[in-house]
């Protein structure tokens, strides 16, 4: 067997939130690269339609599902309904997610921050409940994959909304427990902490706040953010067998800025 058929992921299948656009985009189309069928779900069915016919033009079945999973009811339908019409899922993927607003903590409302913690923390919760729970019950393994960020370590700077920070560093502690609880059952639970990617969201906040995106820029040792298909590949290995003995880790893929 060669090295490289380690990586492979033919005959698996993928569940991805924030599958559409951005990191969660990338994510899916190097793991269909990689062999594995896809089920996205999202807000934005243009952007799903998009990245589904692109899953399609690499030879992998691509499923679609529109929902918002920052509210519950939509994320415990999504899932339910991946699992019985399109499962069995092998790999899932908890990327939803996002800093949004940028408030300061004495100014936070209550609602805003339940709001928020709903979209970057509970909907991963009730994901890795329902579709984990599926994989414990097939008894043939698994792989959980959680988005969580380097705001899980440390502060970003000049900007506020610290339900940010708070949500990563659960998701980083949550990933850890579970790792514990599911080896018996060969499911592997890791993270994956971006740092500064050039995504939608961080073009928005160029616009909006260009003092910050130059001045986080400035403190990478690398020198500039990376491109989100950066993060194909560390997706890939965590999804497949070559990632077997790895579990309960937090893998940093920031440039360097969490070094300074």
């Amino acid at each position: 067997m060669s090295i490289f058929d380690r990586f492979r992921l033919d005959g698996k299948r993928l569940f991805i939130t924030g599958g559409s656009r951005g990191l969660g985009r990338e994510m899916a189309l190097a793991i269909a690269d990689a062999g594995a069928d896809v089920i996205l779900v999202g807000r934005d069915r243009d952007n799903l339609d998009r990245t589904s016919r692109d899953i399609v033009e690499l030879g992998r079945q691509a499923v679609v599902i529109c929902a918002d999973v920052s509210q519950m009811d939509q994320c415990e339908s999504a899932c339910r309904r991946a699992i019985s019409e399109h499962g069995p899922i092998d790999i899932l993927i908890n990327n939803v997610g996002g800093r949004r607003q940028n408030i300061p903590t004495e100014d936070m409302p209550l609602e805003t921050w339940r709001e928020l913690v709903d979209l970057n923390l509970t909907s991963a919760f009730v994901c890795t409940k329902l579709v984990g729970k599926a994989m414990i019950e097939r008894g043939a393994g698994g792989r959980v994959i959680n988005i969580a960020s380097i705001n899980a370590f440390v502060a970003g700077r000049g900007i506020a909304g610290r339900h940010y920070e708070t949500c990563k560093a659960a998701m980083v502690q949550f990933t850890r427990a579970v790792a514990v609880d599911w080896a018996r059952y060969r499911i592997t639970v890791n993270s994956i902490c971006p740092g500064g990617f050039m995504t939608e969201p961080n073009i928005r906040w160029s616009s909006l706040h260009p003092e910050v995106i130059d001045s986080f820029r400035k403190q990478i040792p690398l020198g500039d953010f990376g491109p989100p298909e950066d993060l194909g590949p560390l997706a890939v290995y965590l999804a497949s067998d070559a990632s077997r003995y790895m579990t309960g880790a937090s893998l940093v893929i920031d440039g360097g800025y969490t070094l300074q």
